[in-house]
């Protein structure tokens, strides 16, 4: 049975070249992240025709994901690079200073931060590291106490506990960034630090226009759920996106760290309620940047990550800049298989009470109620647009889904969804001749043998998106019964 939980690698100078690209593809790699904080539109371009140029190589879809910057609330830099900050000293936040700070004080790249705080607030510096107190507002001044000292280096990020900073979730290089990433043909675009349905909106509208612009598929939009306004409009973020990221990193740092693992369960049983996919991410694999194996309390992590139902595990140094990306991988791979091995299914008490609005959201449930007591060798969406796949794969079910597809877009959009695997079908306006070609094509990949029973479900006419109507149990051979609902 194939891997179910598919895995995001973050690219970077790690995993750039073009066989560690290969190496990286062979060892699990269903997605690969550009990170937009770094590098030029010229780099993301390079990097977009080598990752495509591997996967052919490879005979495999793999889809690229452009995860936007968001808003830089960042210190400025230091004389030296860095200070070493001392607990219950003075330091200063200053929106309107330009130089170099010290141990005194330092500048502010977003300049707005004098105008959310107040006295008392707690900002977090470098990932929360780095705690000060509000003491007091000075027009463009900051003044603090430090309550957690130790080393602050240039540039690090700054958040308030709690949220509440009024920084847009899209700033003008997002939109640049927009319009690159569909030039790439990216798959997914994920948005950074929305706070609502309306930043998910406008993120949407722009990259519409971008692909339209650029001749490009409409890509999937990623919220990453990292601010604590957007806990409390989950829900309404979750509607006006695709598919949401844990992104345990500066959620944790506004939450606290201990609300985090039950946020994420949260999340993720959300995401599967409402037909999207979730993605969990940050330090899954951290120790593996500088050591060959992961500890024990990382392979619990991504293991329960599996178990709490995510689509896919996340890595983000571990790939860009880690001294093993390829192990990474291939230990994250292990991992993941083995949690889908074990996990329970429950098929019938997920279905019950459940309604079903259309025809072919229906079939798809149907498609997964029968094979599941047949106990078929496979389940088999023909499809335009993917969704019949994406409603299986919100259950859990030991049988896996494949979706076969003419379209590339669609092939590799579908690289994220649990428990489904995407191949080429060429296009058939004949729904019998497609279902031939169809089990031809499993047989060819080794997922059947003659007298194995599978599900097929499919649309008349053909190649139209959302008319899935269709569902036909197939023993492979052999024809053994054929169901066409009555669409309504």
């Amino acid at each position: 049975m194939p891997r179910a939980t598919k895995i995001v690698a973050t690219l970077g100078p790690a995993s750039t070249e073009p066989d560690i690209l290969a190496k990286l593809i062979n060892a699990g790699v269903d997605v690969f992240r550009f990170n937009f904080s770094h590098g030029t539109a010229a780099d993301h371009m390079l990097r977009a025709d080598r990752v495509r140029t591997a996967a052919r190589n490879a005979g495999r879809e793999v889809a690229i994901m452009a995860d936007l910057q968001g808003p830089k609330i960042r210190i400025g830099k230091f004389v030296d690079g860095k200070i070493d900050l001392q607990a219950d000293a003075p330091f200063v936040l200053d929106a309107a200073f330009e130089g170099l700070g010290d141990l005194d004080h330092v500048g502010l790249d977003y300049k707005e931060l004098p105008r959310d705080v107040r006295p008392a607030d707690v900002l977090l510096l470098n990932d929360g590291l780095i705690v000060l107190i509000v003491d007091r507002v000075e027009g463009t001044k900051i003044l603090t106490t430090v309550r957690i000292g130790g080393e602050l280096s240039n540039n690090k990020g700054i958040n308030r506990q709690g949220g509440g900073l009024t920084a847009p979730a899209l700033t003008m290089k997002d939109m640049e960034d927009i319009k690159t990433a569909m030039k790439l043909g990216a798959d997914y675009i994920a948005v950074s630090f929305p706070k609502n349905a309306t930043d998910m909106s406008m993120a949407r509208l722009l990259a519409n226009a971008a692909a339209e612009e650029a001749k490009a598929p409409l890509p999937y939009m990623i919220a990453k759920i990292e601010r604590a306004e957007a806990i409390p409009a989950l829900q309404e973020i979750l509607d006006a996106s695709d598919g949401i990221m844990v992104a345990r990193g500066d959620l944790a740092v506004e939450v606290g760290n201990a609300a985090v693992p039950a946020l994420q369960k949260r999340m993720i049983k959300m995401a599967r309620a409402s037909n999207k996919f979730a993605i969990t991410a940050t330090q899954m694999m951290e120790s593996m940047i500088v050591n060959a194996i992961p500890t024990r309390a990382e392979v619990s992590d991504v293991a329960n990550a599996v178990l709490d139902g995510t689509d896919a595990v996340m890595l983000s140094a571990e790939t860009a800049s880690g001294r093993y990306p390829v192990a990474t991988v291939q230990a994250m791979a292990s991992i993941v298989t083995a949690a889908d091995e074990s996990e329970t299914v429950k098929l019938d008490a997920e279905f019950l009470n459940k309604t079903f609005a259309r025809v072919d959201q229906s079939i798809a449930y149907g498609a997964l109620f029968t094979a599941y007591h047949l106990r078929c060798k496979a389940i088999v969406a023909l499809t335009a647009s993917g969704s019949t796949a994406l409603w299986m794969s919100r259950h859990d079910i030991d049988i896996p889904i494949y979706a076969l597809t003419p379209l590339n877009p669609t092939q590799r959009k579908l690289a994220l969804f649990r428990n489904v695997q995407a191949f080429e079908l060429a296009e058939q306006f004949d729904r019998d001749t497609a279902m031939a070609e169809a089990v031809q094509l499993l047989l060819r990949k080794g997922v059947v043998t003659s007298g194995d029973l599978i599900v097929i479900t499919t649309g008349e006419p053909m190649g139209q998106a959302g008319g899935t109507n269709t569902l036909k149990i197939i023993k492979v051979g052999e024809l053994l019964a054929g169901v066409t609902p009555q669409v309504a």
